[in-house]
This record gives C-alpha cells, sequence and structure tokens, in this order.
C-alpha cells in the first residue's frame, strides 16, 4: 500500500511512449490512487489509461482545477487525503505545480501539514535548460512575458540586462500561435552577441534545441509554428 499523501504525476510532454520518460514507479503509484485533482478530466482520463489499462475510469473521482476554479473550492478537493486516502494532482503535460495551478493545492496541503510526494517525470523547463549549455548554476523561470509590444520590449531588455549584470539565465515561455513573433521580437530587441535557446517538443520524435548568438539567428530565424516551445537567454 502506498502512503496517504498527495502525489505529483507528471505527464509526457508530448505524444510520447510512457516508458521512455516515466519511471515504472509512477504507475504502481496511480494504480493505487482513486481520487484526482486535474486541469482537464479527459485529457486526465487518456493519460490515466495510457498510462495503466487496467485502471476502471468510472471507479475514479476527479476534481477540476484551472483558472475558473474558486479558491473556497479548491480547499475542498483535497477531502479525501483527511479521510486517509491517497490523492493525485495530474498536470496538462510536465510536471505539477511548475507554471501551473496544482501549486495553489500544494500551498494548501503544505499549510495542514499533509504529506506531499512529488513523482519523477520530465520538466520542458530543467530540459531545455540541460540542452542550452547555459548557466544551471544561476536560473530565472519567467513564465509568459507581457503580450504588448512596447512593454514586451522593455521586458526583453530587462530580461536581457540580468544575463550580463548577474550572469543569470533567463527562461521564459510563450504561447503557441505566437512563437515566430516572439523570436521575431526577441531577434529585433536583444544585442547580437547574446545566446538565444529554442527547444521545442522536448522528448517527442520532433524534438528541436538549437542554441546560437542573435546575429546568427538573423540571418535564418527558424519557423517553429504552433508547437509548445521555451526560450531561453544568455551571454
Amino acid at each position: 500500500m502506498i502512503e496517504k499523501a498527495l502525489y505529483l504525476i507528471p505527464v509526457t510532454l508530448g505524444e510520447t511512449e510512457h516508458n521512455k520518460v516515466l519511471p515504472a514507479h509512477n504507475r504502481e503509484i496511480v494504480k493505487q490512487i482513486k481520487d484526482f485533482i486535474v486541469e482537464d478530466v479527459r485529457t486526465a482520463r487518456r493519460f490515466l489509461k495510457k498510462e495503466e489499462p487496467s485502471i476502471v475510469i468510472d471507479e475514479l473521482t476527479f476534481f477540476v482545477l484551472n483558472q475558473h476554479t474558486s479558491p473556497e473550492e479548491v480547499s475542498t478537493f483535497l477531502k479525501p487525503l483527511t479521510q486517509g486516502n491517497p490523492i493525485g494532482i495530474i498536470s496538462e503535460a510536465g510536471c505539477p505545480a511548475i507554471a501551473d495551478p496544482g501549486a495553489d493545492v500544494v500551498a494548501i496541503a503544505q499549510s495542514k501539514q499533509m504529506k506531499v510526494i512529488p513523482l519523477v517525470g520530465p520538466s520542458s523547463i530543467l530540459m531545455s535548460l540541460m540542452g542550452s549549455g547555459f548557466n544551471g548554476q544561476s536560473f530565472a523561470f519567467l513564465g509568459y512575458l507581457p503580450i504588448e509590444g512596447n512593454t514586451r520590449g522593455k521586458a526583453i531588455k530587462h530580461i536581457e540586462s540580468r544575463i550580463y549584470s548577474e550572469d543569470q539565465t533567463q527562461i521564459f515561455i510563450e504561447t503557441p500561435y505566437r512563437n515566430n513573433k516572439m523570436i521575431e521580437e526577441l531577434v529585433k530587441t536583444c544585442r547580437p552577441q547574446t545566446k538565444l535557446c529554442i527547444a521545442c517538443n522536448i522528448t517527442c520524435e520532433d524534438e528541436f534545441i538549437k542554441t546560437k548568438t542573435i546575429k546568427e539567428w538573423s540571418k535564418q530565424i527558424p519557423d517553429i509554428g504552433k508547437r509548445p516551445c521555451i526560450y531561453l537567454l544568455y551571454k
């Protein structure tokens, strides 16, 4: 039997075989959980069935956690744990609570002295940093940059200055349909010698991780399209 705890269950980053990126130990944990906190019930059900075909989906309970979930509702999601039952958090992709609303549930669990157990799985943020060749001793993940042109340009200039003043890798993401515009903005705004790593579809068959200077990128801007992407800047 597994411990009575809140389990953070990583998900594949794309259409990748589960056994390539998720430990068998995770499967054994998932088989013993009946209550799950998820962003989307449909994708969570599909993930669980792929992870362990023997699971009877109709026997499970799902609590939906997204931008529309009220704080009052979130606080009720841990009720199974107070009744002695383990509960799992499943993100849409990658690791729960990292750039993910699951962090709100973890914070509540910690405040109530409940046990929290993160399981091993792929993180696009860390894997992109690993593949970039940039500083892994000091780095910052910034989430999404501002959308509006002038504000975004100022934000890019600001984070670029931190590369040189603090010797710190800067990592951020963008909504996939704005990928190409983001790359164009970075090439237009950053110094020619600044290095940009573009990492997309990590762990998938069409994985792309390339590091070049801004000057080099400007000669041939890649068409990333709408693939999930991580951007990293360093000197």
